[in-house]
């Protein structure tokens, strides 16, 4: 059975997409733990990172940098956190996450509801920064 990022990806679930290419995509957590929180993957089902082939696994972190460089644009923060955990989906993936301290890295907390239109919003001004980036 697919993974709900495969199903993503396929277009079977909506998305607030901020990146595509032709390996990878990148799309807003629908339950953030801030805002702008963002998903990297590859396109390809592999459930585990480092089950990735070294050039695949190389190629999601230049694209996870690029879309970190728009976020960071975009949302105002420290920096952007990195944290690739696994257990949440059978698909391999890296949380970009906007900081100002420490605890907003914080997975147990409260996840926020961000409403739909407020995403779709930003996730066009993620997307405009990442374009101009290329």
């Amino acid at each position: 059975m697919a993974s709900i990022f495969s199903r993503i990806i396929q277009g079977d679930i909506p998305a607030h997409k901020v990146a595509e290419t032709e390996h990878f995509l990148a799309f807003l957590d629908v339950n953030p733990l801030v805002p702008g929180h963002t998903l990297a993957i590859p396109k390809k089902e592999i459930d585990y990172i480092f089950d990735l082939e070294d050039e695949h696994l190389a190629g999601l972190m230049a694209f996870s940098k690029r879309v970190a460089k728009a976020v960071q644009a975009v949302v105002p923060c420290k920096r952007i956190g990195v944290s690739v955990i696994g257990l949440e989906v059978p698909h391999a993936h890296v949380h970009l996450i906007p900081l100002q301290q420490i605890g907003d890295m914080n997975f147990g907390k409260e996840k926020l509801a961000i409403p739909s239109e407020e995403l779709a919003a930003l996730a066009v001004r993620i997307s405009e920064a990442y374009q101009q980036l290329r």
